[in-house]
């Protein structure tokens, strides 16, 4: 092999050797030497990706076979790599975000007794996503897809004792599934029609089947919108997609680094990555577009609407990760793949620093997580502060820092495109910056700024933080029995290791959009790797046209519709929760069937509980009593039993011993046999 085979190669095994050994000899090695080797390790692999980003840029791809795992007939099931400028892109994103995580969790978890199994899981975590994106055939793309699936129950899960973990790991597991199962009908699909798994393969004949009727009995579908379909409901169980968004908010029990990693560069991110990679399959669909588009537009929306009304800090993180990946997915309907990677590029950096940011509270205020028990901790943290200012400005938009650019970019798209439902989809996607910007500053406002409220916070540390009525109201924070700061005791910054990857996330999430746009967006960086067929779905091209330079557009960003909306949420947030608290609580009680739906999330856990897991419960309860009682054990076995026995009653009386009631019998016969046989002569 070459040499930057052997660097391929290398991306992914660090960080599984890392995971071995943590997982295997984390006892043997100790603490220090755990996180030591697994940070090593991902180091590795994102210098490696890094050599490789050079080698790509310079002009070299790769599309190869590793390892030939089974042939069946002519079908070969291979493990290959597809190394091209989106997957490096993805590469770099997933190693940086994972080795900022693996060095924050030192400081995270120091005193916690699973320390060198959660080394051992984000490690492999992180090998997970990379095969996931260097897959180069549906196989290993399917592989990755499972991998993340499992290390994230595991990590939801991680603090296993506690039933709301346990209840949060199982959810996030099952709703996977349902996602998964649309996903391999997928690549079944793709298998029966094309004859191959391999990307290249599929894409280069995809155009002969565009007009072909799905193989499907019973229905006329097209076959490339039905797998295109079939596929994206992979993506909206992966990428928490309403309906199958309801795992995402819950997975905040497992422990804060882990939240960052799944939210902000592996599991979430897998659905936007696969979509921009069949973007040859999705550009030969419009139904299939028009179905992502609306799909990405109701939750970019509507979970944006319950950050709104959360008092967990980490929660309210969560549901903007929702309503961000909602943006995404608007982008990838309006064929704008290359602004949706562009946003999960900046979504990235700036996520994972609001995740790990509001760790570092967590951690000041001795594991309480309800921001009404905060306030005042700019003072306190002033690294914490300024960092999570930083990603809070990112995440709304704001002119000059990297989540402008991708985020304009997409209600441009979204602007230009004339496919059903771009109308509702841009309404969405405006609406939501006011959104956005007004609960990301009501978080900031809380936390940082107003009143100090340390006193009250071991009060509610165990009670209900936001859903009275929810399944998980019991929320445990920590890993730890003590909740809440002493009477008299004050927060502080927290140590380098906690906040020094803080500051390295800030950096990018404040230039990496300026320099990336104009190459990424408007240059040929995705050339060869996304594919957009322009005279059907010209918004990119008219985009392009639009846009001069990465300076203009941040100027005319200062005077668009979103900035000032943006800047109106931010003022709101400012007067409704520093300026008039008071306004809050009565908006509260005069709009109190609002807030109830929201407070509920829209009854989709109560509904899902009821319907699917009560009906579950129900229906086995009929099988077992009516299927396994009655009729397996009843009839089938006893019954037999029964049947048998009634013969063998009646056998028993005519078997005497006597030889003349034998040879009576024999006459009886006989007799029968002729009469039936004259009858049917």
């Amino acid at each position: 092999m070459s040499t930057m085979e052997n660097l391929y190669l290398l991306v992914p095994l660090a960080p599984l050797a890392g995971a071995i050994l943590a997982g295997l000899f984390g006892q043997v090695l100790g603490r220090t030497w755990t996180h030591r080797i697994t940070i090593l390790l991902v180091a590795t692999s994102f210098a490696a990706s890094l050599l490789i980003f050079q080698d790509v840029m310079a002009g070299h791809t790769f599309n190869g076979t590793v390892y030939q795992w089974m042939t069946a007939g002519d079908t070969r099931f291979e493990v290959g790599f597809l190394i091209d400028r989106l997957t490096v892109m993805m590469m770099l994103v997933v190693t940086f975000v994972s080795l900022m995580v693996h060095i924050y969790t030192i400081g995270y978890m120091v005193e916690d007794a699973g320390y060198q199994r959660f080394f051992s899981y984000i490690s492999l975590f992180t090998f997970s996503m990379l095969m996931l994106v260097m897959a180069n055939n549906f196989l290993q793309l399917f592989f990755g897809w499972e991998a993340v699936g499992l290390v994230s129950y595991l990590l939801i899960g991680f603090w296993y004792t506690r039933p709301t973990a346990i209840y949060a790991n199982l959810k996030a597991f099952l709703v996977n599934r349902v996602g998964d199962f649309g996903f391999l009908l997928g690549i079944g699909l793709v298998l029966m029609v094309f004859g191959t798994l391999d990307y290249a393969a599929v894409f280069a004949s995809s155009h002969l089947y565009a007009n072909d009727i799905a193989p499907i009995p019973g229905v006329s579908w097209n076959v490339i919108s039905a797998i295109c379909i079939l596929l994206f409901i992979g993506a909206m169980g992966k990428s928490a997609q309403f309906p199958l968004h309801v795992w995402l908010p819950d997975s905040m029990e497992g422990p804060t680094p882990i939240s960052a990693l799944i939210h902000a560069a592996t599991m979430v991110t897998a659905g936007i990555f696969m979509v921009a990679r069949m973007s040859p399959l999705f550009e030969l669909s419009d139904t299939a577009l028009s179905f992502v588009m609306v799909i990405g537009a109701i939750t970019a929306l509507f979970m944006g609407f319950l950050g709104i009304i959360q008092n967990d800090i980490k929660r309210v993180v969560a549901y903007s990760t929702l309503s961000q990946l909602g943006y995404m997915t608007v982008a990838l309907g309006a064929s704008a793949y290359s602004v949706a990677i562009f946003h999960l590029m900046t979504h990235a950096f700036f996520k994972a620093l609001l995740f790990l940011a509001a760790g570092s509270v967590i951690i000041a205020m001795h594991h309480v997580q309800d921001i009404r028990q905060m306030g005042g901790l700019r003072k306190y943290m002033p690294i914490t502060w300024f960092t999570f200012l930083i990603g809070s400005l990112a995440l709304i938009g704001t002119p000059f820092l990297s989540g402008f650019y991708s985020k304009d970019s997409i209600i441009e798209a979204v602007a230009l495109s004339h496919l059903p439902g771009s109308g509702f989809a841009y309404f969405a996607v405006v609406a939501g910056v006011f959104v956005t910007a007004f609960y990301s500053f009501r978080l900031y406002f809380l936390v940082f700024h107003g009143k100090e409220h340390f006193g009250k916070a071991n009060s509610v540390a165990h009670g209900s933080q936001n859903a009275p009525h929810d399944d998980l109201a019991d929320i445990h924070v920590a890993h730890d029995d003590h909740h809440g700061l002493a009477p008299g005791q004050k927060p502080h910054e927290t140590s380098w290791v906690v906040w020094m990857p803080l500051v390295l996330l800030a950096i990018p999430s404040v230039v990496i959009g300026f320099l990336a746009v104009e190459p990424m967006l408007f240059g040929d960086y995705f050339k060869g790797a996304i594919f957009i067929n322009h005279e059907l779905h010209p918004s990119m091209e008219e985009l392009r046209h639009e846009f001069h330079s990465a300076w203009a557009m941040t100027i005319h960003g200062l005077s668009s519709l979103p900035f000032w909306l943006a800047l109106a949420g931010v003022v709101m947030a400012w007067v409704f929760y520093l300026k008039i608290p008071s306004i809050p609580g009565a908006i509260k009680q005069k709009f109190s069937f609002i807030y109830t739906v929201l407070d509920n999330k829209y009854y989709f856990d109560r509904f899902n509980d009821w319907f699917f897991a009560s009906g579950a419960r129900k229906a086995s309860r009929c099988l077992w009593k009516f299927g396994d009682i009655k009729l397996i054990d009843g009839l089938m076995v006893n019954g037999t039993a029964r049947l048998v026995g009634m013969f063998s009653n009646v056998l028993r009386h005519i078997q005497t011993g006597y030889i003349y009631h034998y040879a009576f019998s024999m006459i009886i016969g006989v007799f029968l046999l002729l009469t039936i046989r004259t009858w049917f002569e």
